[in-house]
């Protein structure tokens, strides 16, 4: 295996990770936002407040989202991983 098919694994491999979090890291981020604005309204600085609401969004977001991160990650091994391993 040469260092140009290693990089190349790397980089899918990576840009997998980058799609697979994506749609969480978005969720906090929206909820974070919405949460801090409402924060900033009405003058309360409770961290739970932050904290619980975002990951209750963070759970269904995975929940709703883990059929895309698993073919995802079964495309990555289907066409990258698995022909490495058997040489085809």
């Amino acid at each position: 295996m040469s260092s140009g098919q290693i990089y190349d694994i790397l980089r899918e491999a990576l840009w997998a990770a980058v799609m697979m979090s994506t749609p969480l890291l978005a969720a906090a981020l929206v909820i974070g936002v919405i949460i801090g604005l409402l924060q900033a309204l009405t003058s309360i600085q409770e961290m739970t407040l932050t904290f619980v609401p975002k990951l209750a969004a963070m759970g269904v977001v995975y929940w709703v989202s883990m059929s895309f991160m698993s073919e995802t990650l079964v495309a990555l091994y289907r066409d990258q991983i698995i022909p490495l391993i058997s040489g085809s």
